[in-house]
């Protein structure tokens, strides 16, 4: 009994999807995406170069709100994180255990949107995972990453509706699969390519 309850907790840690978690400041994703157009890479400034997306550090948001904003009430966690140098002690919304290794950089240069793990942003007011990142769920793309792919410079629209018939996009499909499908075909699935 208390294995079964031990791995169903294992399985299920951090993975409440849909549930927006109590964060230091109510960040509206829906807001600063969705309303004024802000790219992810605005505020994730590693996602292309680093195997973490990683979370944005005070003086990003201070970009815009030392004009804006300045004295607003629920900014106050910013401003003191700011004036402190310690960061904002955000609680992570998507979460994988220990032993998974994924690399944002890959994902992303391969055109794996952010969209597919991360779900449309733009419209969540609060952030929530939109996915359980649960090993059957990563393998579904992993055996199949072709109906995820896009052209790199579309991976952080979330609006995109895919591709536009035309010879020029055939061709950006057919280098994406070969870029993807290029790597030994047992490669995606292996299990040292996640658990290192």
């Amino acid at each position: 009994m208390f294995t079964l309850l031990g791995a169903y907790a294992m399985e299920g840690a951090g993975f409440k999807v849909g549930w927006a978690l109590d964060q230091p400041v109510p960040f509206s994703h829906q807001h600063h995406v969705g309303g004024l157009g802000l790219d992810c890479r605005y505020c994730h400034t590693s996602v292309e170069v680093s195997s973490r997306a990683g979370l944005p550090p005070t003086h990003i948001c201070m970009s815009c709100h030392s004009q804006i904003w300045t004295n607003a009430d629920v900014l106050a966690p910013v401003r003191h994180s700011l004036a402190s140098g310690q960061p904002i002690p955000w609680q992570r919304v998507s979460r994988l255990p220990d032993y998974v290794y994924f690399n944002h950089s890959a994902h992303v240069a391969k055109g794996v949107p952010c969209v597919t793990c991360h779900g449309r942003v733009d419209e969540m007011p609060l952030l929530a995972a939109a996915h359980p990142f649960q090993m059957g769920w990563c393998l579904d793309c992993h055996r199949n990453p072709t109906p995820q792919l896009r052209p790199p410079e579309e991976v952080t629209r979330m609006d995109w509706t895919g591709w536009k018939p035309s010879p020029s996009s055939v061709g950006e499909v057919d280098k994406l699969n070969h870029d993807v499908k290029s790597l030994h075909p047992q490669t995606l699935t292996e299990c040292h390519t996640c658990h290192r």
